[in-house]
């Protein structure tokens, strides 16, 4: 195994997981457990070369790591030159695993990252057994069944005699500057007893929270992917019931504030579920389960659930609008916020982009503003237009508060009154409209 303390480490893949990981091992810092000196030069590795370039620059878009901590890891290299990482004795990828447009996993980014690796293993010249660690949410098995296969066919090296494997889930939260990553318990794993060792005292050098050892590499994928499963099923769970409680004609926030009164009840509230974990997750999950012969009805059942309440909550602006005598067709609707949360701009499989496309059905004319999102990312990604500012002066029959930005939040009621032309309707996804006001709420 190689050496802990200054070993190299190649981090495949800088987005949201990979840049503080990279970050937080380039540091000149003492082991969390041992107080040993850690001296580690770490390669981050990607192949968007404006991305490196940007960091470079000492810019992250992401709004993870701040330029600050960016000049702190001095033991940081980055390239987007696959043969600098022939160099490394730790390799951890942690490129992106989505669904495609059927809602099957897609492993094309994995594959590629892990063919990429093997080549490099292929070329070391050190004497040490090298590492590969996975942060990618996967299925329970992809480890085994698909990365180490290319591995040995890349490198040609026996699993477990040539090169050992970790597993070890990601759990950023992003946008969360409370729960980051050396304050997240760490899930960790290893393809033998060794590795399962060398990778827990690995990232347990620079987490404080601890380490969690899980007892084998499918455990550990297991359970990634079961955290935002029953996530998602919680939210469908009071998805449904806010769809009840509208047939009710009663407020679902009402009745879950009351309900919050009890010490065990659990503080879900409904809403859009996207982000690149709990609205992909699931279908890894039930890919797999399907494979096996068996046919998951649960967590599909809260996927369909979570996945239509886009078209929902426009459908119920739409018959608020009918209900005052608007004309729908035409209608001008500000949409605030795109990210699939607030104070991040993060905007993978945001679903956000559900309620703009539903508005679009009906006729209807949506303008969005989001002051976090990146345009240009806005546009390639999904061909929408969006303004950092509330345009002034501007009046809008519909307006919907689709993210709880800062800049959204604590608006005075006044102010909410002049964006609403005469018997427009303010949909209200997030409870951060002033009572007062009347808004349309799930």
């Amino acid at each position: 195994m190689p050496p802990l303390a200054s070993c190299t480490v190649a981090v495949i893949g800088l987005g949201y997981v990979g840049l503080p990981l990279a970050v937080e091992l380039a540091k000149h810092q003492e082991c969390v457990r041992t107080g040993e000196p850690l001296r580690r030069r770490v390669i981050g590795f990607d192949v968007n070369t404006l991305r490196l370039e940007e960091l470079r620059a000492g810019h992250d878009r992401t709004r993870e790591i701040s330029p600050s901590e960016l000049q702190a890891a001095t033991g940081l290299e980055l390239t987007a030159d696959p043969a600098l990482l022939a160099q490394a004795d730790v390799f951890v990828v942690t490129v992106p695993t989505p669904i495609d447009s059927a809602k099957r996993p897609d492993l094309t980014p994995l594959e590629k990252a892990s063919a990429t690796v093997g080549r490099a293993l292929k070329q070391r010249r050190s004497a040490t057994t090298p590492v590969v660690i996975f942060e990618s949410t996967v299925y329970p098995g992809t480890t085994e069944e698909v990365c180490v296969p290319i591995l040995e066919r890349e490198s040609d090296l026996r699993f477990n005699k040539g090169f050992a494997c970790g597993y070890s889930p990601e759990r950023i939260n992003p946008g969360d500057q409370e729960h980051r990553l050396t304050t997240i318990i760490k899930v960790t794993s290893g393809s033998t007893p060794e590795a399962a060792a060398w990778v827990d005292d690995f990232y347990g050098s620079i987490i404080k929270a601890g380490t969690h050892p899980a007892a084998s590499l499918k455990v550990a994928e297991a359970a990634k992917v079961i955290e935002n499963t029953q996530r998602d099923l919680n939210i469908a769970l009071v998805n449904e019931l806010a769809i009840i409680f509208r047939k009710l004609e009663i407020d679902t926030l009402d009745v879950l504030e009351a309900a919050g009164s009890k010490w065990n009840f659990l503080p879900f509230r409904p809403g859009l579920v996207g982000g690149h974990c709990i609205g992909v997750d699931p279908y890894y999950l039930t890919h797999k389960a399907e494979q096996l012969g068996y046919h998951p009805q649960v967590v599909l059942a809260g996927r369909r659930i979570n996945d239509g309440m886009g078209s929902w909550v426009v459908e119920q602006l739409v018959l608020a609008l009918a209900r005052r005598g608007m004309v729908i067709a035409g209608a001008r609707v500000l949409v605030l916020g795109l990210s699939f949360k607030e104070n991040c701009p993060d905007l993978r499989n945001t679903r956000v982009v559900d309620v703009i496309e539903a508005l679009r059905r009906y006729g209807m004319e949506p303008v969005v503003v989001d002051p976090w999102v990146d345009p240009e990312e806005a546009q390639r990604d999904y061909g929408l237009d969006v303004m950092a500012e509330i345009p002034p002066g501007s009046s809008w029959q519909g307006v919907v508060v689709a993210v709880a930005h800062q800049q959204f939040t604590g608006l005075p009621a006044e102010h909410w009154r002049q964006l609403l032309a005469a018997n427009g309707v303010l949909l209200d996804l997030k409870g951060i409209v002033p009572r007062e006001l009347g808004a349309l709420r799930l």
